[in-house]
Order: C-alpha cells, then structure tokens, then sequence
C-alpha cells in the first residue's frame, strides 16, 4: 500500500528538502545517532513518495543530521517506546515476522525500485539499519571517516554488496569494514575527505540530473532487473528467513523476550571495542 502523502512540515524524525533538481531526505534524530525508529522510516516512505510525484526532482539524496549516518535500528528510545505503546506490534511469531518483513525488507525494496536515481551520502557509523539504508540505494558515497558494520541483516545484501569471500570473512568476524576498504570491495562509489562530502554529493547528483529521466529509468530498471534475474530478490526474502530463525533460536535458548535487540546491542559493543 502506498503511504499517505503528508506536507513535509509534518515531518517529526527526517527532513525534506527540495532544491531543483534534487530533494534531500534528512534522517534528523542525531541525539540518537540517527536511529532508524518505526517512525522514521514510515516518513521515509514518505518523502520517497512526494519525490517521486514531484516531476521536477530528478535525484534523492539520503543523508543523516549530526555526526553519523545511522547507528541502525532504534532500540528502545523514549520515541519508540511511547510509539509501540501506542501501536503495538501483533503478537507472536507472525507479529514478529510482520515487523521485521514490514520495516526492514519491503521498505528498502521500494526504495532500491524507486524510479529515480538515489544517492546515499554516509558519513561516521553505518551501523547495520545504517547498511541497508546505505544498501538500498543507487550509489553511495562516504566521507573518509565513515565506518560500515554489517550483519545477518533482515536485508541481507551483504553478499552481493561486498561479495561471498569478504561477506563471510566480515560477518564471521563481526568487524567493521573502513570506508577505503569499502571502496575496494565496490559497496561504496566514492570516498571524500569529510568536509567535502556534502559538495561531491551534490556535484554527483546534478551531474545525473542533466541526462533524461526516462533513460536513467531504464537504465536502473536494467541494472536492478538483471540483478533478480541472478537471484537478488530471491535470496534477500531467505536471507529474512534466516535472521528471523536466529533471532528465533537465541532467544528462545537464552529466555530473553527481546533477545534480538539485546544482542544487537551487544554485538554491536564488541565490534567498536575492536576497532
């Protein structure tokens, strides 16, 4: 179902912004490191909406207010707390497997689709909801300082991101991946010094903006087509499956209602504790 198109002001967790050719999508909650609440990513679909109905804008950036792109998934701020308070999740496995297919897979898989070109400009920690954000996008460029950590994510890209070799070899170590490295692996397109990303940014995307829309879509829907065509969209729907059956296993051998996010949590300390 497409979202409810709602006048930008209204807007309490991103921002957005238009200065033809191009709109801006702002993750604006940088007291938390930018994590991604339900809400956030609800105005996300948003705001990729209006750009996509507004004939003039022609590319989307996506970057994140404040020190770091995105410290991934919101667990348990004040926000979100009062808001699954308020719209609780169905209980249950299904309940469980709704949200994590709801917020995480169907929503990045819109964005991947939309039918202009998108532009992630990452900077500081791009932490697991960081990755897929970052993932979900057409091309994505980093400021030198930035830090990328992936994980059996519910959009798990991760191998065809960086690769099979690499993917194991990140994952089983559970480290961060440096944005040179990230340029070498070809997740990321770019990297700047970290006061010039927002200008590199922007000379990108208007440098996409003067070709023809219709063959920037076909181009993309080209790329993206061949893509599922060798199994992306298959495998991301069994890459959920196995997240969910991880999460699932964890918490029910160590007793933790919230296990999954309890854990996150803790991989995440480790990782930073190693870099």
């Amino acid at each position: 179902m497409a979202p409810k198109l709602t006048p930008s002001s209204e807007f309490t967790q991103i921002r957005y912004e238009v200065d033809l050719p191009i709109a801006r999508i702002v993750l604006n909650r940088p007291k938390y490191k930018n994590a991604q609440s339900r809400v956030l990513r609800e105005e996300m679909d948003v705001a990729f909406a209006l750009a996509e109905t507004d004939d003039d804008v022609r590319v989307v950036i996506l970057s994140g207010e404040g020190d770091h792109f995105s410290s991934g998934h919101d667990l348990g701020t004040p926000e979100e707390a009062a808001d699954l308070e308020e719209r609780p999740y169905k209980d249950g496995l299904i309940g469980r497997f709704d949200k994590r297919w709801d917020l995480n897979v169907a929503n990045t898989l819109r964005w991947r689709d939309f039918p202009k070109p998108t532009i992630a400009q990452v900077h500081g920690l791009c932490i697991y909801g960081g990755w897929t954000f970052a993932a979900g996008m057409d091309i994505i460029i980093a400021s030198e300082d930035a830090k990328f950590l992936p994980s059996l994510l519910q959009y798990f890209s991760v191998p065809w991101d960086v690769g099979v070799r690499r993917a194991k070899e990140i994952l089983f170590t559970g480290r961060f991946v440096t944005a040179a490295e990230a340029l070498e692996f070809g997740f990321i397109n770019q990297v700047v010094p970290r006061d010039e990303l927002e200008a590199a940014t922007t000379a990108m995307a208007k440098k996409i903006a003067e070709k023809d829309s219709f063959g920037l879509r076909m181009i993309k829907e080209a790329v993206n087509s061949a893509q599922d065509i060798m199994g992306f969209r298959a495998a991301i729907r069994v890459g959920m499956n196995y997240n969910m059956l991880r999460s699932e296993e964890e918490k029910a051998r160590l007793g933790l209602p919230d296990f999954s996010e309890n854990r996150q949590l803790s991989r995440v300390s480790e990782s930073l504790r190693d870099l």
